[in-house]
């Protein structure tokens, strides 16, 4: 099944660029050491597959996930092979202090990728899953930089979002808070990040649903009214790779993509999807029916699907990759754009936050109002659409 066409697009967004630095990013490549954290995740994967492939002297890849790790070695194992650099995958907790006796150990990389975090916006609807996104996105980042700095690590990279340019919702907000807090730290080491679009078909997405619902013979459910861009896992891959070797400090890497060209909806998926395995789909009234009919629909060669408009919080109306106030360097890549940022701390911002956020851990209890006020503090304009409603409430 080729992503590329479920998408609308028929060629891979950066292979004229991937060319024209070649021989940059090859010895770039060959000559560093890595540490990859999330590394096992789908953007995760992409990475590790980009710099193994390119024979490091080192990679050493970390993931909270044992499983997504054992099977980030059987793909890399079974379509690359092996490198002669030093290869090594670690199952461990970033937040943990065996992690920092990990670092300690060692910690010798000339460049840390750091690839994890909470990714949906359905993370936003409860105080304790939301409290865990600020101490993944936020401090773990600002742990792992601060360990970097001790070690001499010569480039730090961090993924970020588009969700992150005007954001909506808390994990988008959680992001562009990261990166204020990235700024700070960007006066003592290099840091370039990436903001992209949603990756087609990595894990937990709802694209990956589709094949999740075909596997346990459920109806697909999507948005019919929302348009987003999507980004192949490879490309992810490939842009957070350019943005760490290339990326000055402070660079934002993003992908330029036409809203002529690229934008396209969940349910126009849903539809190329089931098209490309065989089937018609079938557009229910409700759950109910959908669920009904999965028991004769798929053996007629048609599959039950439900196409709503969405209602749920967070959603934003439309993407976007940077906002009227950043500065964009459009000239250097062919297919991807650079937002370049002067030195801007906001000391006070930060402190504040770092102070409120430990007070109300220290109490052991915290509403959720309270860390929707204290982002409203730190982004000015944060426009959070609040519906009540939830995507744990949804098919």
């Amino acid at each position: 099944m080729s992503i590329l066409n479920l998408i609308g697009r028929k060629k891979n967004l950066f292979d004229v660029d991937l060319q024209r630095n070649f021989e940059k990013l090859k010895y770039s490549v060959q000559n560093g050491s890595f540490l990859v954290i999330g590394g096992a995740g789908s953007i995760g994967q992409a990475v590790t597959k980009e710099i193994f492939k390119r024979n490091p002297k080192k990679l050493h890849v970390v993931d909270i996930s044992e499983n997504n790790m054992v099977e980030l070695v059987r793909d890399v194992r079974s379509s690359i092979g092996y490198i002669t650099g030093d290869f090594k995958t670690f199952a461990l907790d970033i937040g943990s202090d065996i992690y920092d006796a990990f670092i300690k150990a060692d910690g010798q990389y000339d460049y840390v990728l750091n690839l994890s975090a909470l990714k949906h916006v359905r993370s936003e609807k409860d105080p304790y899953t939301l409290m865990r996104m600020i101490d993944v996105n936020v401090f773990n980042t600002e742990k792992t930089i601060l360990q970097s700095l001790e070690k001499g690590t010569k480039k730090y990279f961090c993924v970020s979002t588009d969700k992150a340019a005007n954001p909506v919702n808390m994990m988008g907000a959680s992001k562009r808070i990261m990166e204020m807090f990235l700024m700070r730290r960007s006066k003592d080491i290099a840091i370039s990040t990436a903001r992209f679009a949603n990756v087609a078909f990595s894990d937990g997405s709802l694209l990956h649903g589709f094949n999740q619902r075909l596997q346990k013979q459920q109806p697909i459910v999507a948005p019919n009214d929302i348009k987003r861009y999507f980004v192949t896992p490879k490309e992810s891959g490939e842009l957070c790779l350019m943005s760490t070797i290339f990326g000055d400090n402070r660079d934002v890497f993003f992908p330029k993509l036409s809203e002529q060209l690229h934008l396209i909806t969940f349910a126009e998926i849903a539809v190329k999807y089931l098209e490309q395995l065989g089937y018609t789909p079938y557009e229910c009234k409700d759950e109910d029916e959908a669920r009904v009919l999965m028991n004769t629909l798929p053996q007629q060669k048609k599959y039950p699907c439900l196409f709503t408009a969405s209602d749920t919080t967070g959603e934003k109306d439309f993407e976007e990759f940077f906002t009227e106030n950043e500065t964009l360097d459009l000239k250097r890549f062919e297919n991807i754009g650079i937002i370049k940022n002067e030195l801007n701390i906001e000391e006070n911002k930060l402190q504040r936050f770092e102070s409120i956020i430990k007070s109300l851990r220290a109490k052991g209890s915290w509403e959720k109002e309270e860390i929707v006020n204290l982002f409203n503090e730190m982004i000015p304009n944060f426009n959070h659409k609040e519906t009540g409603k939830y995507l744990d409430a949804k098919m």
